[in-house]
């Protein structure tokens, strides 16, 4: 069954999901991963919406706000290392004005969107599967609202959502068998009105990636070049 359209608006409000929402609050009470460093920081504490332009060439899909990130700061990828990772190779693309990546004011995105899978922080940074099919009204309605010429899905997850709204978003037919997700991934699909539009993978910059040295700063930036390139192509 398809997920019924809301309007972005809904996002800071939505209460679908009341172990996300709890987790949200606990964490900006210092009940659950208190971090000493943010003591007597005022929180988010709530569904984090989409950051960027109304209308974007591309539109970047990540898992969910960080705990004491987006959930903290109330601006995606803001406040924790994986938007270090993000905002320094947006800005250095040119989709970024800035690389800032502390609080919810310091940086604009330039043709350029940012939403994810769950606007809430999840406990273990791990949406249910009905918690993601709770926020996927969310992504669809991201989707048709950018019109973006690229989805850049932040790993595994963020692939297989896309794939789905891109079908349901704009009645493009998903190959079979169903594409799988690698870093650098490419996949050209065509709207029902025609058009193109590209899903690109990239492996996530979480600190799980970074540390490990399986996404390094080069491949982030490559990711970001192919990603201009297929833009101005278009």
């Amino acid at each position: 069954m398809k997920s019924k359209a809301v309007s972005l608006n809904e996002i800071e409000n939505c209460a679908r999901c009341p172990r996300l929402i709890k987790h949200c609050r606990d964490v900006a009470a210092g009940k659950v991963l208190r971090r000493r460093t943010y003591d007597g920081q005022k929180y988010w504490a709530r569904p984090v919406p989409d950051f960027g332009p109304k209308r974007a060439s591309v539109l970047i899909v990540g898992l969910a706000p960080a705990a004491h990130g987006a959930n903290r700061t109330g601006r995606m990828f803001t406040g924790d290392d994986s938007g270090k990772w993000l905002y320094r190779a947006l800005h250095k693309s040119g989709f970024a004005e800035t690389a800032g990546c502390e609080t919810a004011t310091d940086n604009r995105l330039l043709d350029c969107a940012i939403t994810a899978i769950a606007h809430c922080a999840p406990p273990d940074n791990k949406p249910l599967p009905e918690e993601i099919e709770n926020c996927r009204p969310f992504l669809l309605e991201s989707f048709v609202n950018h019109r973006p010429k690229v989805i850049l899905a932040l790993g595994q997850i963020a692939w297989q959502s896309s794939l789905s709204a891109l079908h349901d978003a704009f009645g493009c037919a998903i190959p079979k068998p169903r594409p799988a997700f690698s870093h650098m991934a490419e996949l050209v699909l065509e709207r029902r009105n025609g058009e193109k539009i590209v899903l690109f993978g990239s492996y996530h910059p979480s600190r799980q990636n970074t540390n490990t040295g399986r996404l390094t700063e080069p491949m982030l930036d490559s990711v970001f070049t192919r990603v201009r390139e297929i833009t101005e192509r278009s």
